[in-house]
């Protein structure tokens, strides 16, 4: 494969069968697949593809009232939000902070559970390149199936660095070391220690959550594993700004909560995190609390 169709890259005239994005004058987006001979309809008339076929990335086109659009080749943001859904995806805001403060780099090892729809799998590969791997694992075969379609769309064939598993990530965990793990499931602590078996010392684990009750009970059993750095949690939100002439002030549309991630990195074999400097706050584990407790801690007493 060449590097254009390995980083999902397509270069020269728009062809029959591609999908591009129109943009009409107010901003709004439109995913279209060109086919010979059709047309796609607007409130302001026709937009006949036979118009746009042959043409050049990034041309216009008017339809047959006179609104001119934008069409460009869909980037790989514009994929991943348009694309067939199983799962919920892991939204680009967030997977560019985990490209990042995950490290994932040419060629690295990463495991990433779950598949879902597909969504981080592109932007890993992307990432780690063909001398990568990346392992994913999907309990659900529905979803895999639609992950692997996503995937292979958007590159225009099967990734050579791409293994996808279906199984229960617990069960059927391969042998491979990993450089980072990324786990985006329901119950990720279920699966710290078998993740940590396989990452190797210095290697970075990221879990992505819904809610503030997973994001507490993550961070709690990366603490009693023991073997892991203290987490870090974070929550990524978007303000957008309108710019023109003397009127400067944020634009009404942002990009609010969508998960929590975590970042922690593997102690080497046999260390065991330092003890924390700060104190929980008294009833942090009070009785009502069910998760995990760090050795020291206590549970607090009921009045």
């Amino acid at each position: 494969m060449s590097d254009n169709v390995l980083n999902g890259v397509k270069a020269g005239p728009l062809q029959p069968g591609e999908r591009v994005t129109l943009t009409d004058p107010k901003g709004r987006r439109h995913s279209v697949i060109l086919k010979p001979g059709a047309a796609w309809h607007t409130t302001k008339g026709a937009i006949y593809f036979d118009d746009i076929i042959g043409g050049d990335d990034g041309q216009v086109v008017t339809s047959e009232n006179g609104m001119q659009f934008l069409v460009f080749r869909p980037i790989l943001r514009e994929h991943t939000v348009s694309m067939k859904r199983g799962a919920t995806i892991i939204y680009p805001k967030d997977a560019g902070e985990i490209l990042v403060e995950a490290d994932i780099f040419p060629g690295a090892r990463v495991l990433e559970a779950g598949a879902g729809s597909g969504a981080l799998s592109l932007f890993l590969l992307r990432a780690i390149g063909a001398g990568g791997r990346l392992y994913s694992y999907e309990i659900r075969e529905e979803f895999a199936e639609i992950a692997k379609r996503n995937v292979e769309t958007f590159f225009g064939a099967p990734h050579p660095a791409w293994e996808l598993r279906i199984g229960d990530l617990r069960e059927i965990i391969g042998p491979e070391p990993i450089d980072r793990a990324i786990l985006d499931m329901l119950a990720p602590w279920d699966c710290v220690d078998a993740v940590a078996d396989v990452l190797v010392p210095g290697g970075i684990l990221c879990v992505y959550v819904a809610t503030t009750t997973q994001l507490g009970r993550v961070m709690d059993t990366l603490r009693v594993h023991g073997g892991f750095t203290e987490p870090e949690g974070r929550e990524l939100n978007i303000r957008f700004w309108h710019a023109e002439g003397l009127a400067i002030r944020p634009a009404h549309t942002t990009q609010g909560h969508t998960g929590f991630l975590v970042f922690t990195r593997r102690l080497a074999p046999g260390v065991t995190a330092p003890i924390r400097r700060r104190r929980p706050a008294p009833g942090a584990y009070g009785p009502d609390y069910h998760g995990p407790i760090p050795d020291g801690v206590d549970r607090g007493t009921p009045e």
